[in-house]
């Protein structure tokens, strides 16, 4: 067997703006962009990830078209296209950012020949990311993603790699301490001058020949602009270094570029380099965890937040039989809950956040629960809601239990900064809130039990503002009418529930409300809270039925208990009718089961260098015109047709003008964004459908409810990773399109970490002002840890108020830049032409150094046999490893993973060998 050890390999795995951006710049045209390679590259990897767990589960895998519906379709996760198309637009949204607040750094873009300095931003981020991924903390690792991977493709857009003769990624872009290639030297030319028009031959002969590394250099000042004798420049219309000899440029960005003639070349190796970074993630993930980093899951997040004060018990039984239901009735079909959170509060604590995977063991979690203590009345229950719309997914629904006032009050924009951030929906369960309270000393007199009683019934209108302005529902009902009242859980808990209208009125008055019902459509629902709300229901048809009669054919099935009322209708496609005659507070919400939903941003007109739009991720502008994208998810086919501003609490819209931008995306142009709270209502048609006609007309509603401002918070956020024990500064600015004055500054953030930042700014009118929080987590802080912070501004008087919600992932120094390394132990086999009746085995020695941060995870990648890992004895550091298969099965690969990095470790034994 001698050469066989040979056989033990450590397998890698396979300033400027760079390719273009979308949103609306004019530089794209046909050549492919930042967000094309981005997203091909995930869906690619993606659908693999699925052939992979398919085939190891022995089912058949049709490999899909490269679209988000088709790829989570192939996935057996159709319902989770809404969160999967979500994923994608962050890391891209990330992405292009980078052009946004980093246009004019050189690491980058890999500009000015920037070659270590980019690689350690590639490298550092991707630290982040499979941390972050470690802790389960997505959203995090998708936004460092994106950060990363536009360095990573503009290096192939703007270095010389492909004209040097390069077929494959430089796979030493995403590893520390390794060669990146034959650097050019600071004093060496690079470059000649262009001939005319023509740049495809200004690269020197010898820089060509000798495969040295260079990159063009960028400057965007007219009069400033320099760059070293000799050196190539980036080229183009924003580079002014390209008129300062050599002229010219090599970037590969477009078609139309310097070296355009090279685009889909540079374009394809950048899809590739990709999809190498994302391969390594999936590695260091596992298959399962890369998925839902990408959103791919077969249910919605079930996330609790829970009072367990003394007087809670009832509700905390109720919590646990639901829990109970949802989980036995759920687990091993399309809805079962990706993850599951947990947040209890009282007083003075609140948390942990718990996050699980595993049902079990979120139901042992939830049954450890016990109603203690509480101290006086009010608790953190705002504190508790914070931490979980940080830790819950984006367009999670929140269920929030509790019998007590909020004694954190200060933190309610807060919240409502976060549910407009999230887009989550959070419903609160109220019990007793009326009645007298828990906790009354015996020595207190009436007085004090009215007063008491009142403040009670003050703070539950706090959880109704919040309820109405995420889009839930705030349900008060006694603790023994409560299990009847969490039969709302399980029906939320699918996560194809669509909003098809939703109103809040309060005082109430009479009027009529319609809703477009199209045959995707299933469990057509009726949420109602208010007390002695009545109604008329019209079908289709033209059958109507009063909310007094509950024998009628259009409500299959109705429940009321507290000032909660449920209905299920029976579903009929076509326009339907309520009429809302009661003078009574209510909310009205009709829901329905469809794959069919939309995605939304509000976009303003970017102040870079670049034009386009910027994507709004706070609150829009108030009183000025607006643009809005859409994205319409779970069908290809379907088309919006309207976009309206829909006033929350009032009968007024405004109707924006939509045209169509390919992709499933639908720009909606607005002559004024609302200043009055409002929620986007999206119509279209679906061609795709089993009707005979020709199309299907479908109606779709935000649940969040959205703000206009006129203040302008923003941060740049140019690091986005926390040193444990070292304070980082995050700069930000608030500007006013209003009157001037004493701007309030609240900065918070989740985790409780020291910060500090100024507790106001003076503006003038139309003015902007600078401000800085400093932001330290403790030395001890585990890396992966996420903290988000919530930057706010309000404006004199509390007339009006923006926010900024920022990221940041806690992580530790990485010393570990060596991968574990393989001793092959032994080989034996008898193998023979018969593969049948013979079997071969190895035993393999994997260790992580004496510096290294040790295996972490050891699994079979590729074979059919049996594999067992023990650890050496007397050494921890030592893992050995033992395999054994058919020798019909000559192929064996392990995934060997450890604190900070990845190897594959691929052996194949040839057939005959003995």
């Amino acid at each position: 067997m001698s050469g066989l050890a040979a056989l033990c390999l450590l397998l890698l795995q396979t300033g400027a703006f760079g390719f273009g951006i979308n949103l609306f710049n004019i530089f794209r045209g046909d050549s492919l962009i930042h967000e094309d390679i981005t997203e091909r590259a995930i869906l690619n990897v993606t659908a693999q990830v699925c052939r992979a767990l398919a085939l190891a589960e022995g089912k058949d895998f049709t490999f899909p078209p490269l679209t988000p519906n088709a790829v989570a379709a192939a996935c057996e996760a159709s319902k989770s296209s809404k969160s999967f198309c979500k994923a994608i637009k962050l890391i891209q949204e990330n992405n292009r950012g980078v052009d946004m607040f980093r246009f004019y750094l050189p690491p980058f873009h890999f500009d000015d020949e920037t070659f270590s300095e980019g690689r350690n931003i590639i490298t550092d981020g991707l630290s982040a990311v499979k941390a972050s991924n470690k802790r389960e903390n997505f959203e995090a690792a998708r936004e460092q993603l994106g950060k990363i991977l536009h360095p990573l493709q503009d290096f192939y857009s703007h270095s010389n790699w492909v004209e040097i003769g390069n077929k494959l990624p430089n796979s030493n872009l995403i590893r520390s301490l390794t060669s990146i290639g034959n650097i050019a030297a600071e004093s060496r030319a690079t470059c000649r001058n262009c001939n005319g028009d023509d740049c495809s031959n200004n690269i020197l002969d010898d820089i060509l020949r000798e495969k040295i590394l260079t990159s063009g250099y960028f400057n965007f000042v007219p009069f400033f602009s320099t760059k070293p004798k000799g050196k190539c420049s980036h080229g183009g219309g924003f580079d002014r270094t390209s008129n300062i000899e050599p002229k010219g440029g090599i970037n590969k960005d477009t078609f139309g570029s310097s070296h355009g003639y090279l685009h889909m070349t540079a374009a394809n190796m950048a899809i590739a380099a990709t999809s190498e970074l994302l391969e390594d993630i999936r590695g260091a993930a596992g298959d399962k965890t890369f998925l839902q980093m990408m959103g791919i899951s077969k249910g919605k997040a079930l996330c609790f937040v829970i009072d367990t004060t003394g007087s809670m018990g009832d509700d905390i039984d109720a919590v646990k039989t639901v829990t109970s239901s949802i989980i036995n009735t759920k687990v091993g079909t399309e809805d079962e809950p990706p993850v599951y959170i947990l947040v209890p509060f009282n007083d003075p604590d609140f948390g942990p956040l718990i996050r699980t995977t595993d049902p079990n063991v979120f139901k042992r979690a939830i049954n450890a629960l016990s109603a203690a203590g509480g101290g006086d009345l009010p608790e953190l229950s705002l504190s508790g809601l914070q931490l979980a719309l940080t830790g819950a997914p984006p367009n999670s629904e929140i269920f929030l239990f509790t019998d007590a006032p909020a004694k954190d009050l200060y933190l309610k924009s807060t919240v409502i900064a976060l549910i407009e951030r999230t887009k989550s929906v959070v419903n609160f369960m109220i019990t007793n809130i009326l009645g007298f309270r828990r906790r009354k000393r015996s020595d207190d007199s009436q007085e004090q039990e009215q007063q008491n009683i009142r403040m009670v019934t003050s703070d539950a209108q706090v959880y109704k503002d919040l309820a109405q302005a995420s889009g839930g529902l705030a349900i008060q009902v006694t603790k023994s009418e409560l299990l009847m009242a969490t039969s709302i859980i399980t029906e939320s808990s699918s996560s194809s529930l669509v909003t098809l209208v939703q109103a809040s009125r309060s005082p109430g008055k009479a009027e009529n409300f319609t809703f477009t019902v199209d045959e995707s459509v299933r469990n057509l629902t009726v949420y109602i809270t208010g007390r002695s709300v009545t109604f008329i229901l019209i079908s289709p048809s033209g059958v109507s039925q009063e909310s007094t009669n509950t024998t009628g054919s259009l409500i299959t099935a109705s429940h009321s208990v507290g000032n909660f009322m449920t209905l299920q209708l029976k579903t009929q496609a076509g326009q339907w009718e309520i009429k809302m005659v009661s003078t009574n507070p209510y909310i009205l919400k009709v829901v329905g089961e469809s794959s069919i939903d939309f995605l939304f941003n509000f976009l303003e007109e970017s102040q870079g260098p670049l034009g386009g739009f910027d994507v709004v991720n706070n609150r829009p502008r108030s009183g000025v015109n607006g643009s809005l994208i859409v994205t319409v998810i779970g069908s290809d086919s379907a088309r919006v047709t309207e976009v309206i501003l829909v006033a929350s609490s009032g009968s007024g819209e405004v109707t924006g003008s939509v045209e169509a931008l390919g992709g499933g995306d639908f720009l909606a142009r607005f002559d004024r964004i609302p200043a009055e709270e409002f929620v986007v209502l999206v119509k279209g048609q679906n061609s795709n459908s089993s009707s005979r006609a020709s199309s299907v007309i479908f109606q779709r509603q935000s649940s969040t409810n959205i703000r206009a401002s006129t203040v302008t918070v923003t941060s740049p956020n140019s690091n986005s990773v926390l040193v444990p024990g070292t304070p980082l500064s995050v700069p930000f600015s608030v500007m006013t399109n209003g009157e001037g004055g004493n701007f309030t500054i609240q900065a918070t953030n989740d985790k409780g970490f020291n910060s500090t930042f100024p507790s106001n700014l003076i503006l003038e009118t139309g003015g902007s002002a600078n401000g800085t929080v400093n932001l330290t987590a403790p030395s001890n802080t585990p890396s992966g840890t996420v903290v988000t912070l919530t930057v706010e501004a309000v404006a004199p008087g509390s007339t009006d108020t923006n926010y900024v919600v920022l990221r940041f992932t806690v992580l530790k120094t990485v010393t570990d830049f060596n991968s574990p390394v393989c001793q092959l132990l032994s080989l034996q086999s008898n193998c023979s032409d018969n593969c049948i009746s013979s079997m071969w085995e190895l035993s393999v020695q994997v260790t992580d150094g004496a510096e290294g941060t040790g295996v972490n995870r050891l699994s079979l990648r590729q074979g059919n046999g049996t594999l067992n890992t023990s650890l050496a004895a007397g050494n921890e550091n030592i893992t050995l490893v033992s395999y054994n298969a058919s020798c019909c099965s000559p192929d064996v690969e392990l995934l060997v993973v450890d604190g900070v990095g990845i190897t594959i470790l691929g052996i194949n034994l040839p057939m005959g060998n003995n």
